[in-house]
């Protein structure tokens, strides 16, 4: 009999290329699917919540397969990470509804940045935070993020070659906050999200806490829905998926 899986995945992606799987290099999927072949015997695909990139990790990532090995979800989860390398780790496995689907099913997702805003870098962190060094104005970067809450147009924080019907998304929350001296974190909730755009809204927002940008400047170029207009990337180590929620 055919069993559908859940799984919960905290993964370190300094040295993944992203979660999807591909023909040459290593990637999060690839890692687990190989690992359930070995268990069960069987070639499983896995159905992720959504993409992430190379350099991005994962607090909470969500997968399902199916399996006809009728192994439990213990079983699975204990012998998965056993298999998996050190980067990757099973948090929660369990049995679901054989109608469950793990990208179409999502009702949002959380993603948080983090910045390293001090003069000195850190040797521990650097896979894990943009290290920048200038002072940011961390009260302007909260009101010009103020302005994402509810549903907008997001092209101009889309990366090229999203694969997307639209760029109109709903944000149910997104916030700046330092949480001590040197570290500042954005944090973002929403029902979707386009290729790099959080990356891209960060890249702005740092623009507004450098003072190259005004917020209502942040807010007529997210408007303006020209790319463009919007600040540089910001590398993928400081992002994080945290919650998937269904």
């Amino acid at each position: 009999m055919t069993s559908n899986y859940r799984l919960t995945i905290e993964y370190d992606g300094s040295d993944f290329h992203g979660w999807q799987k591909q023909k040459k290099d290593r990637t999060v999927q690839d890692e687990i699917e190989k690992a359930l072949s070995v268990m069960t015997g069987e070639k499983i695909v896995i159905n992720g919540s959504g993409r992430t990139d190379a350099g991005v990790h994962a607090h909470g990532q969500v997968a399902n397969f199916k399996s006809d090995s009728g192994l439990s979800p213990e079983t699975f989860q204990k012998g998965l990470n056993s298999l998996l390398p050190d980067d990757v780790v099973i948090l929660d496995c369990r049995q679901v509804d054989a109608q469950f689907h793990a990208r179409y099913d999502v009702k949002r997702k959380i993603y948080q940045y983090n910045i390293l805003n001090r003069i000195i870098p850190s040797a521990i962190m650097r896979h894990y935070v943009w290290f920048i060094r200038r002072k940011l104005d961390v009260e302007a970067m909260k009101e010009a993020a103020g302005h994402l809450v509810g549903s907008h147009d997001f092209k101009s924080f889309e990366g090229t070659g999203s694969p997307r019907s639209s760029t109109v998304r709903q944000v149910f929350r997104a916030e700046v906050r330092q949480t001590d001296t040197a570290n500042v974190v954005f944090e973002i909730e929403a029902d979707g999200f386009l290729k790099f755009m959080v990356r891209n809204i960060v890249g702005t927002l740092v623009d507004v806490g450098h003072g190259k940008l005004t917020p209502d400047d942040f807010n007529n170029i997210f408007h303006s829905r020209n790319r463009n207009l919007a600040g540089a990337t910001a590398p993928p180590q400081g992002l994080f998926l945290v919650k998937v929620v269904y």
